[in-house]
């Protein structure tokens, strides 16, 4: 059994389970996020994935299809903030709706998304916006009468 952790700055009277909760900006809270996220985008788990060429060997960009929905993820595993030209290349790609912020992305003239990541940054987009959502539209309630 490994003991606990009593004293110095890792102590459990200054980092618990309790305090973490209660602190939006903890890791805990950061942690719950992410998978949160993760399970709202199952074209990850269960899409077709293709890398996506970012010009710069530090920042992995992987676009995942599923279904007729695509999601974005882009990491920058460098120390240095970096900018990197993606060209997606479908006319669906034109729009870039951020999953974590509201930092959202449209394609210049020539279809080229310019994304500026900070060091070991990371972007979640669902490519297309949220566009099929709305194409759904509302149930036909003429359809049962």
């Amino acid at each position: 059994m490994v003991p606990v952790i009593e004293d110095g700055p890792y102590g459990f009277h200054k980092i618990n389970a309790a305090d973490q909760r209660r602190d939006p900006q903890s890791l805990l809270n950061w942690t719950e996020r992410i998978i949160r996220m993760r399970k709202e985008v199952p074209e990850i788990g269960w899409g077709k994935f293709t890398i996506v060429e970012t010009g710069n060997r530090s920042v992995i960009a992987i676009r995942y299809d599923w279904r007729n929905n695509s999601v974005l993820t882009i990491h920058n595993l460098a120390s240095e903030t970096t900018e990197v030209e993606l060209r997606l290349g479908d006319r669906g790609a034109r729009t870039l709706i951020n999953l974590l912020s509201q930092d959202h992305s449209e394609a210049d003239r020539r279809g080229r998304h310019r994304v500026v990541m900070e060091p070991y940054g990371y972007r979640w987009y669902r490519v297309g916006g949220l566009g099929y959502l709305l194409d759904r539209g509302p149930p036909d309630r003429t359809a049962a009468k």
